[in-house]
């Protein structure tokens, strides 16, 4: 058989070729064809290598969703460069940690993102260019680096070159993990990782994505590959749809009516904006259909709303920077009943449940145990460590508990660092937070470990409400009784105006420990009271 690398080049080759008229279309106006956004990103290629970038050198992008970000992707990728995404959204320090780090030797920035920039720079000695995007103009104050702006580098040196001409292993995009368990940490993704990704995410029973959708990305694409959505939408020619730096419910909405949007993918804060702007100003959205969520788990409720409101089907997944990020994902015809589950893992994915000793479960379904994962897209060691971090099996430890049911659905039952130790007996804050988010008016709960004079730790309920509404806490903590054990019940239910996210856009837990977890801490809430003696933990 023929020798045919898997290089992520031909994702956009293919759309160019065999969906050449489909359009990639940025929030605010601009609007290219796949054959014209290779022609651009393959001249862009060349003028990277003006620059003095080589195989292997890695080109950082602090940028939003656009077109430009989208071809900066293929431009390096292709050539043999890594792309580093960088989360705009961390401080300073740390996005300087992560380019001084990786090495990267230059750095492209969306025009509205250069005051970040100017914190960057003073940082990072190893910097030697900047490129500005989407409109930016070259200005004064960075004489040490050489500085273009996209459009002026292209019309200078842009120049074709040949794609693809390297090995499959060879490196494509750099991630660094959110942080949430410790240090961030580099995650170095190759080109036939992202290939076989791809393929996996676009299985029918996965996104099932085609060349008739109309996807909308609103996962941003600094995050884990933007769920491989930039590689699945030209592997089959779909119209791709960025929303830029806009992520608010009444931009999203006007974009995906105006586009035709079938498909959506983001996490559910995102659709819970959608909602409300349109529970405040009518109308629907008539051409979607589906609707993809990932970060924290969605509470039942939630997912009732908006599927009643948006009219459409939600999928409910799980993954992780180290997973490519595809874990595992609901079909697009589960049952109702399945979707408290995240969802089943596609061919190329294999999961296991372990004791704490790493030992594999005996009985996979229906028990709970340390999930670990392996397959051709998942890291086998973060980048520049000493040693991988897989098992004797070969599969790495994602520091969730989860459970599978007999048909195979993984439910997540929290992270085994977030247990919450009372006692001497563990409590575990996914069992309440899954309870207390089927109220109808619970958009967000999350239970954190408060410090206890005598309990060593004890659970603090912490919920976000429909706008308007209040909450009772003996109500929430009524519908706990019977459903775990006394002595679970959180002493405290504070009821915050918006739950604190991190910068993936999952629940951050890590502020609500600072804000909550110690007594005196900042907040009001209902207090409950101690458990009584015969309640009390390993009693």
């Amino acid at each position: 058989m023929q020798s045919y690398a898997l290089t992520v080049d031909k994702f956009l080759d293919h759309a160019a070729k065999w969906r050449g008229e489909r359009e990639v279309v940025t929030a605010g106006g601009g609007r290219i064809s796949y054959a014209a956004l290779r022609e651009r990103s393959n001249l862009l290629s060349g003028a990277l290598a003006h620059l003095g970038l080589e195989f292997g050198d890695r080109l950082a992008t602090l940028a939003w969703n656009t077109q430009h970000h989208l071809e900066l992707y293929y431009a390096t990728m292709g050539a043999g460069l890594v792309c580093h995404t960088l989360n705009p959204r961390l401080p300073p320090a740390q996005l300087a940690a992560m380019v001084n780090e990786a090495e990267d030797e230059v750095i492209a920035v969306a025009a509205n993102l250069s005051p970040l920039l100017d914190e960057i720079l003073p940082l990072c000695p190893g910097l030697r260019g900047v490129i500005l995007m989407d409109g930016g103009e070259v200005g004064e104050g960075r004489p040490a680096v050489d500085t273009w702006t996209l459009e002026a580098l292209l019309e200078s040196h842009g120049r074709a070159v040949t794609w693809g001409d390297f090995a499959e292993e060879t490196p494509a995009g750099l991630c660094y993990t959110s942080g949430t368990t410790g240090r961030p940490k580099g995650v170095l993704y190759t080109h036939r990782s992202n290939y076989l990704h791809t393929l996996r995410a676009l299985q029918a029973d996965a996104i099932a994505l085609t060349g008739e959708d109309s996807l909308l990305v609103a996962v941003p694409m600094f995050h884990a590959n933007g769920w491989g959505l930039p590689f699945a939408a030209p592997a089959v020619g779909a119209k791709l749809v960025l929303p830029g730096r806009q992520a608010d419910g009444a931009s999203l909405t006007e974009l995906m009516r105006r586009e035709g949007v079938t498909i959506a993918a983001g996490v559910q804060t995102v659709w819970l904006g959608v909602v409300e702007h349109l529970d405040a100003t009518g109308g629907d959205l008539p051409d979607l259909k589906r609707v993809l969520i990932g970060g924290s788990s969605c509470p039942e409720a939630l997912i009732r709303r908006l599927e009643d409101r948006l009219g459409a089907r939600v999928q409910t997944s799980w993954g992780m920077t180290e997973l490519s990020p595809v874990g595992v994902i609901a079909p697009p015809n589960a049952p109702a009943g399945a979707q408290r589950a995240s969802g089943r893992p596609p061919m190329g994915l294999d999961l296991k449940l372990t004791g704490a000793d790493g030992i594999a479960l005996p009985q996979q379904r229906g028990v709970v145990g340390h999930l670990k994962v392996k397959g051709a897209s998942v890291v086998d060691r973060y980048f520049k460590a000493d040693a991988d971090v897989l098992d004797e099996e070969g599969y790495f430890d994602t520091g969730d508990l989860a459970r599978l049911d007999e048909a195979g659905n993984l439910t997540l039952c929290g992270r085994s660092k977030d247990l919450i130790k009372s006692g001497g007996e563990w409590i575990n804050p996914a069992d309440i937070e899954d309870i207390v988010g089927r109220h109808p008016q619970v958009v967000q709960a999350a239970v954190i470990a408060r410090q206890h004079p005598r309990w060593g730790e004890r659970p603090v309920l912490i919920v976000e409400a429909l706008p308007g509404a209040d909450l009772d806490p003996r109500e929430l903590i009524d519908a706990l009784r019977g459903q775990v054990a006394d002595w679970q019940l959180p002493d405290l239910v504070i009821q915050v105006a918006a739950m604190p996210l991190a910068a993936t856009g999952k629940i951050d837990k890590n502020r609500l420990r600072a804000d909550y977890g110690t007594e005196g801490a900042a907040g009001d809430g209902a207090r409950l009271g101690e458990p009584r003696p015969d309640d009390a933990p390993g009693s």
